[in-house]
């Protein structure tokens, strides 16, 4: 499945629009600090990698960008446990 994400910096959140549901990975920004705050999903798009392209999208958006983040959200935490090479994102 090829889920299409785009940055909404003016709303903090990545999105996604799937089958006529919006599921977002929300953030906000301190100084150079990129505090994920919720990953939310349509429970019947739930168990399709939606949240893992959301989050997958935001921590490139903070490589690229040069910002630590901090994992508020629960989502985050586990995606950041199960995905190893990307904690040095982390503050």
């Amino acid at each position: 499945m090829v889920v299409k994400v785009e940055h909404l910096p003016e709303f903090g959140r990545f999105q996604a629009v799937v089958d006529g549901h919006r599921c977002v990975a929300a953030y906000r920004l301190a100084g150079n600090v990129m505090q994920m705050t919720h990953t939310e999903v349509h429970p019947a798009l739930q168990g399709r990698g939606i949240a893992a392209e959301l989050v997958a999208a935001a921590l490139a958006h903070a490589r690229a960008n040069g910002l630590k983040v901090v994992p508020l959200c629960s989502y985050v935490q586990t995606y950041l446990r199960r995905h190893p090479q990307e904690r040095d994102l982390l503050t």
